[in-house]
């Protein structure tokens, strides 16, 4: 071995054969979370016939019938009342006339879509506002009974929602709540401030108290130096707790069930009833599933570079 040549490895930096299995792990995690998803999207654009056949298609004439099937009502007529019809207005209109229907009005997606988007964002909104307000007291204040306190918020997280959800309904049955966003958004608040209190209370410990101390030295209020030092350095721990509050408020599917039937039903339990002739019409499911996947798609991604710093945040010490 000639002299000046170091063989020690770095016990910071992996090997190159490290490398190759870790990258080869995530392309294959990646493969088997993202096939699924393809898949759905791609049985969006499918035929009926095409998305039930076996085996199943790959390579398929793509077509629009099953977002049009979501967004509309059809009714079967008979041929000769379909021919005496005016010219069909649109593709979806010459789609259902092609197999002796007619579009009779729109279907109820998007107003249960509406109400996903209002419950979701509403419920969430309020949940990281009393969060941060508990946390931040829970972490500069002295509580009695602290740690007894935070054990019972994070012990609400521990029970499965259907073990509630009898008492739930009758409770909102009383008051007038049931099948209402109010009752919805209040619901879903009281499932996730516990989460939120417990993420944003390890956030704002990482602040040191100092920055809070010198702001009120020079004349600054608690309730300003909340505003205007402890909430932009939080931030990221915010639109992290923000993420997974509002994942779970869009997922819902047990109380949503439940408690909604009409006014304020809510996008998953509308899906998988969504019904075609002869059976479910999986286009159309299909397709409001993938339409259901976007806002909370955008949402992380426009908001994925505080995620993952609200992740690490705290990891590594100085």
């Amino acid at each position: 071995m000639s002299k000046g040549i170091s063989t020690a490895h770095s016990v910071v930096e992996p090997s190159d054969t490290s490398r190759w299995i870790a990258g080869f792990l995530v392309a294959l995690y990646a493969l088997v979370t993202i096939t699924p998803l393809a898949w759905i999207i791609l049985t969006g654009f499918k035929s009926p016939g095409d998305a039930i056949s076996y085996p199943p298609k790959v390579v398929f004439e793509p077509t629009v019938q099953g977002y049009c099937n979501l967004f509309t009502t059809r009714s079967r007529q008979t041929p000769e009342y379909i021919a005496a019809l005016p010219a069909a207005q649109d593709q979806c209109e010459q789609m259902a006339r092609a197999d002796n229907m007619v579009v009779a009005g729109k279907s109820n997606y998007i107003p249960r879509f509406a109400n996903s988007l209002i419950i979701a964002f509403g419920s969430t909104i309020l949940s990281v506002a009393l969060g941060v307000m508990a946390a931040y007291a829970f972490s500069r204040f002295k509580v009695p009974l602290k740690d007894d306190l935070l054990f019972f918020i994070l012990s609400t997280r521990m029970m499965p929602p259907i073990a509630v959800a009898i008492p739930i309904y009758l409770m909102y049955r009383e008051l007038g709540l049931s099948d209402t966003r109010t009752g919805m958004i209040l619901l879903y608040t009281a499932v996730n401030v516990s989460l939120a209190v417990w993420l944003l209370k390890g956030f704002i410990d990482e602040i040191p108290r100092e920055y809070e101390e010198a702001a009120m030295v020079d004349g600054y209020t608690r309730l300003q130096a909340f505003r205007k030092v402890v909430l932009p350095q939080a931030t990221t721990g915010i639109v992290a707790t923000a993420i997974f509050c509002l994942i779970f408020a869009w997922n819902e599917y047990a109380f949503a069930v439940l408690l909604t039937s009409g006014e304020a039903q809510t996008a998953p339990p509308f899906i998988p009833i969504i019904i075609g002739e002869g059976g479910q019409d999986w286009p159309a499911v299909a397709a409001g599933t993938t339409l259901f996947l976007v806002p909370i798609l955008v949402f992380t991604v426009l908001l994925r570079k505080h995620l993952l710093r609200g992740i690490t945040f705290g990891a590594v010490r100085k």
